[in-house]
């Protein structure tokens, strides 16, 4: 395994930031993993801190260049494992582009992620935040992924419920807090991840936006490869190309709050966005927070709020990791002081 120094990140971080890896592995199989372990460089590269696993670098905020070793996940590979009268069972490499993933499958006749269509990233990252879009999570289609364990070295296999998903949240987001807890961040490189796509495939399209698309095309009932292009269409006119303007995607998590509190917010804000959901709670928009505050347009340095989506924080050029942080706190104070709710961002910052 070679080791690189002083790597450029800017290519690897959809925000486009300038940074540099002090050292960076680039893990194209396990054995790639296994042999870097097992060789003299391990215990140095590790003494400081533990490595830091990039897969896309699509929810990433970097600060300064990185000095723990990161592994840069690009292990590939597609397959049908198993087709039964019910369904597919698919499997991807955690360093295939997950928005393609989507596409290969479509292609192939088996619906069910149509409604995740152009999420950027990897699919090893899929399950790290649960990703989720237009009424579908990566949950509901997720089977099972291999992994390994960055202390041991030791490969493991979760389901579902041993990911332990909630919403934009995972197992591999939570720090151990003594021996005996599984969080698994920073301990575990997912190397592939499986899905399974039931025959007995429903559209999804209890969204506003779908509805739209509904109304304009006089079609009521859409295929899968309808509602993937409806999807893309939507979020491209909703969101920037991280090509062409640096960003993270939604910067934000949407909040829940209890009924009650709702009712208060509505009292105040009649036209606040919001949505109810199956567990009594009630989802709030976050962009819509984020716009009632006058941040949309607005920026801190070369760190900017989109001005077509309010959600979304883009590097207009030059953006340091620090002007993106400070312009997030900024209107993390804006919406707490005017609905008394606190906005959890997505992204991860290193």
């Amino acid at each position: 395994m070679i080791v690189e120094k002083q790597v450029p990140l800017q290519a690897y971080n959809s925000f486009g930031i300038v940074a540099k890896a002090h050292r960076l592995a680039r893990i194209r199989a396990e054995a790639d993993l296994a042999a870097l372990r097992a060789s003299d460089d391990w215990p140095e590269l590790t003494r400081e801190a533990p490595p830091f696993v990039l897969g896309g670098g699509s929810n990433l905020v970097i600060t300064g260049d990185v000095r723990p070793l990161v592994l840069k996940v690009e292990i590939a590979g597609r397959r049908l494992v198993e087709e039964t009268p019910k369904g597919w069972l698919v499997e991807a490499g955690a360093g295939e582009n997950w928005h393609a993933f989507v596409q290969w499958t479509l292609e192939r006749g088996w619906p069910g992620l149509e409604n995740l269509a152009l999420i950027p990233g990897t699919v090893g990252a899929s399950p790290v935040q649960n990703i989720g879009a237009y009424g579908v999570e990566l949950q509901d289609r997720f089977h099972s992924l291999d992994a390994i364990d960055l202390r041991s070295g030791e490969g493991f296999t979760l389901d579902a419920a041993q990911c332990g998903f909630g919403y934009r949240d995972s197992v591999f987001k939570h720090p151990p807090t003594d021996a005996r807890d599984f969080g698994l961040a920073g301990r575990a490189l997912i190397a592939r991840v499986r899905f399974w796509l039931p025959k007995a495939w429903k559209p999804v399209l209890g969204y506003a936006d779908l509805e739209r698309k509904i109304a304009e095309t006089g079609n009521t009932t859409p295929d899968a490869r309808t509602i993937f292009d409806w999807i893309c269409a939507i979020r491209r006119a909703k969101l920037p190309d991280p090509a062409v303007i640096g960003n993270a995607g939604s910067f934000f998590k949407n909040p829940t709050v209890t009924l009650d509190q709702c009712a208060d917010i509505i009292a105040r804000e009649p036209k606040v966005v919001h949505y109810p959901m199956p567990d009594g709670t009630v989802k709030l928009a976050a962009g819509w927070l984020i716009d009632a505050c006058g941040w949309k347009g607005r920026g801190v340095g070369n760190a900017g709020v989109y001005d077509k989506q309010a959600l979304v924080l883009v590097n207009r050029g030059g953006a340091t990791g620090g002007e993106v942080v400070t312009l997030a706190k900024a209107i993390q104070t804006s919406v707490y002081e005017r609905f008394g709710i606190r906005l959890e961002p997505e992204p991860v910052v290193i």
